[in-house]
This record gives structure tokens, sequence and C-alpha cells, in this order.
């Protein structure tokens, strides 16, 4: 009884966190077509100001892939009224730290400063827009930052190549059939011309969203946006090619040999659906039901109690327009890659076929609340949500309402979408083995 009076009190200490995690915001849009997001909170002297373009690598041309990831780096380099090499001397010189990424589906530049060198990152934002110098001596300069990145995380990093693989098999027509780093033969091969054409078409205002979150007076921000981004032109508008895949009816096979590594990898990847619906987040729980921890069912069974494994996982790589549900493992000496997918096709025609118990449930239902808090525990991951929720599901107040879609998630749904999406006709099996010799030379 006291164990479960404590269990009872933790929930409602959670849920009463998640219910004050509300996050407010003001969303309006300058005349440029650029979206402005502002999030206040005074809790710390703190401001992030950030700006996500809808550009990733989905958007590239096919002979010229990398160039999303690219221009991650490339808009550092510096602009009309920012030295070369001088962008991240003033972020330092004023306490601050900044940073960018790229994903297949769009490119992301924040600084975090003193709240009270609010105006320099607006401006600098504006600067990396409006007067970005994009010139010869900066694209020689990035390739070969990009091609060491490319050496250290990719080439020689163990199972580096495991997500390009998957794409490369599973996505047929779409771009995402090529890795976000792309081919440094595209990149040495492209022209300055051919960069500057790429920055006029997706780095435009109206293709944007601007976020300030943080310890800021709102109506100061609105000036200080207004004075430096309302200037900047609009772009054309950007016409996006639809693409559809034909739906797997038979398991894929395919072998990749990594020279990085001793030990096989066996891979089951599924297609799924845009990260935008329903069944994708129950994608998502059946993940975590499956290989969330060492207390999940494949863990506690194909590698703790059978010990069949050194490690088994899945998880679920949730894109705008398709996503992939992927599980993988390492035989132990003595069991094979065969083995391992049947124990995994076990577990999921288990899920399949009964519904998951009710703690099983509710434990999901806590870890999707948890994580819900911790997303939205830094000024930094709200003004990231708050691009991402706009940008790409359409959607900011999601911020604060993807958890109820969570909650609302039943036994019934999993063991639907389960059937639905993971079965071994609609798949893709990738050996991921150690390189031979003759492969290495």
């Amino acid at each position: 009884m006291k164990k479960s009076l404590m269990a009872l009190g933790s929930l409602l200490m959670l849920s009463g966190v998640a219910s004050a995690q509300k996050v407010a915001f003001e969303e309006y849009d300058l005349d440029n077509g650029l979206h402005v997001i502002l999030h206040q909170d005074k809790s710390a002297p703190v401001i992030v100001t950030s700006v996500m373009y809808h550009v990733g690598s989905k958007d590239e041309n096919p002979e010229r892939t990398g160039f999303a990831h690219f221009f991650e780096h490339l808009l550092f380099e510096g602009t009309e009224n920012i030295a070369r090499g001088e962008w991240f001397k003033i972020v330092t010189a004023n306490g601050g730290n900044n940073n960018a990424n790229t994903s297949d589906d769009r490119t992301y530049y924040y600084e975090v400063f003193p709240s009270n060198n609010l105006e320099l990152a607006i401006w600098m934002e504006s600067e990396r827009l409006m007067h970005p110098v994009i010139n010869q001596i900066g694209v020689d300069t990035q390739n070969e930052v990009v091609k060491e990145e490319k050496r250290l995380r990719v080439d020689n990093q163990p199972y580096g190549n495991l997500i390009a693989q998957v794409k490369k098999n599973l996505f047929k027509v779409h771009p995402y059939q090529w890795a976000t780093i792309g081919s440094m033969d595209h990149l040495d091969a492209a022209t300055l011309e051919e960069f500057q054409a790429f920055n006029k078409k997706f780095y435009i205002p109206n293709n944007a969203v601007l976020v300030v979150a943080g310890d800021l007076d709102i109506n100061q921000t609105k000036k200080w946006i207004d004075q430096y981004f309302s200037a900047i032109p609009k772009g054309t508008p950007i016409s996006r090619k639809h693409f559809e895949e034909a739906p797997i009816k038979e398991t894929i096979h395919a072998t990749y040999e990594d020279p990085n590594i001793q030990l096989p990898m066996v891979v089951a990847a599924y297609r799924t659906p845009s990260m935008k619906t329903r069944d994708a987040r129950v994608l998502d729980m059946i993940s975590t039901l499956l290989s969330g921890g060492k207390s999940s069912r494949m863990y506690k069974r194909i590698v703790d109690k059978e010990k069949m494994a050194l490690q088994m996982g899945a998880f679920s790589y949730n894109q705008e327009d398709y996503g992939s549900y992927i599980i993988y493992g390492i035989p132990m000496q003595g069991h094979t890659a065969e083995e391992l997918v049947a124990e995994a096709d076990k577990e999921i025609v288990k899920l399949q076929t009964e519904l998951i118990s009710e703690n099983e449930m509710q434990k999901l239902k806590n870890q999707y609340e948890s994580q819900y808090v911790n997303s939205n525990s830094s000024i930094e991951g709200v003004a990231e949500n708050l691009a991402t929720y706009y940008l790409l599901y359409g959607d900011v107040n999601l911020i604060n309402t993807e958890n109820s879609i969570y909650q609302s998630i039943t036994r019934e749904e999993i063991r639907e979408v389960a059937k639905k999406y993971l079965n071994p006709n609609q798949r893709l099996i990738l050996d991921y083995v150690p390189a031979t010799d003759k492969a290495q030379n």
C-alpha cells in the first residue's frame, strides 16, 4: 500500500510539472514572409535567437548532394559587415555560444547570449540572411572542413554508414535515399555560381522562421526584428516536388561492408509514415517498449536472458515526409544474424497478436510525459521546438499539445500499428558486416 501511494504521489508530481511547462508564445509574419515566434521567460538572464530554414538534403540536386549541410558551415564564413573569421570571435567576446545543424528536412542556426546582447544576436542573424559573403575562399575552406567531418564521423566511425545504408535501400525515388552529409565528389565538382544560386533559392525570409526566446522585452524585441529583418526582400516562392514511394511488398536484402568494425550487425528496417502522423507517434512508443532500456522486452529476453546478442535495439528515425523504423542487433559468438531477426520477429508478432499490459501502457505514458517535460526544460530546447513545430509540423502549439497525443494512444493502437507496418514483406534486411581484405584494398 505504501509503495502504491508513493507511486501515485510520483505520478501526480510528474503531471504537475508537465502542466507547469505550458509554453506561452506570440507569433506573427513580417511583410517579406518571415515568420516570427517570441517566447518570454525571465527565469534567467539568457536569450536564444534562432533561425530555421526549410531546406535540407531532400531539397538538393541529385548530382549536387551535400549542399544543405555545406551551408550549415558556409554561412559562418562572414557577411558584408562581419569580416571573415570574426563571427565566432564576436559571439564569444560577448559571452555567447552558437551552433547549427542540418537534417534531411531543415537547417537550424542559433545563438545563446546574455539577455543584454539580444540586439546583437538579432542583427547577426539578419546579417546571415541579408548579407552573406559566398566566395571561392569560403567555399574552398569549408570544403576541407566538411571532408574532415565526414572522415571523422562517417568514414572512420564504426557503424558510421548504418543510417545512410538504410536510407539508400528503403528509398528508391525520394531524396531521403542519400546521406545528409552528401557526396564529396559532388561538392568538389560544384561551381561557386551553384552555391550562390542555392543560397538565393532557399535562404530567403519566406522560407524561414525566426525564434527569439528567453529574458526579453516583447515590444523592444519586435522593434529590433523590424529594424533588422524587414528590409530583407522576399524571395521567389519555392516550388517543392512531391515524391511518393511505392509500397514495399517483399523483403529487400542488402549487404554493406564496413572496414571499421570487427563484429557484424544485422538491421531490420521498415519504411514508416511522416512524423506528423499519429501512427508515427505510436511507432515511437513501440520502439520504447521493445528497446527503451534494460527493462524493455527485447533487451530483457534476447540480451539478458537468452544471451544471444551483445546489443539489441530499435528506434524510429522520424522525418517530414517518411520515416524509418530500425531494429538492430549484434550477435553473440555462436549465434547468427538470422537468429536475432527471428527473435525480434517473435517480439513483433507478440505485439501484433496480444495487447500489452495496462502496467506497460502506463509506464510508456509516464516515459513520454517525462520526455515532454525534459524537452522544454531549457530555453534552447523551447526555441528549437517552437521552430520545428512551426516549420515541419505546421502547428506551433504542438509544443503544448503533443504530449496529449501520446497520452491518448491506446493498447489497441499499438497492436494495430504493429500489424500495419512491421511485417517481414515490408522491410529491409541489411547485413552490416566487417570488410573483407579484398574490400579494404
